[in-house]
């Protein structure tokens, strides 16, 4: 089951706003990070590194659940519960890129470690609810 984000808060988007993303240890509890996210029209696209807590666990699980709260109005924000549907290495390295332009007006993601492999995580939107 698909459910379509509605027009009136893609907005968030297009603009720096941060997402809290929730996903499930191996022992069944919570665990939430901030994040850069992006929209292609379709998933909620993440970011992040091989190898850290929310890889693994995205990896184990792939139910998790976002947040976007609007930075203007914190009364405003979609919540979206989803499913990773897609992990890719593929054009990573671009979109961190793209992100740090979004989120800090900088060509290049500066917090790179050399050894660093990045990923994108492609999450269909399932259910959602929002406020304001």
């Amino acid at each position: 089951m698909t459910a379509k984000i509605p027009e009136k808060y893609l907005d968030l988007f297009s603009q720096p706003a941060f997402a809290s993303l929730a996903t499930l240890m191996p022992d069944g509890s919570p665990q939430v990070t901030p994040v850069w996210c992006d929209f292609d029209g379709e998933h909620v696209i993440v970011n992040s590194a091989r190898g850290r807590v929310k890889d693994r666990n995205m990896r184990n699980n792939p139910h998790v659940a976002l947040s976007v709260m609007d930075p203007k109005n914190p009364y405003r924000y979609l919540e979206i519960r989803g499913k990773v549907t897609e992990i890719t290495e593929k054009g990573a390295d671009e979109h961190i890129n793209k992100m740090a332009k979004k989120y800090m007006n900088v060509e290049t993601y500066p917090y790179r470690s050399p050894d660093e492999v990045r990923v994108i995580y492609k999450i269909t939107p399932e259910r959602f609810s929002s406020m304001g």
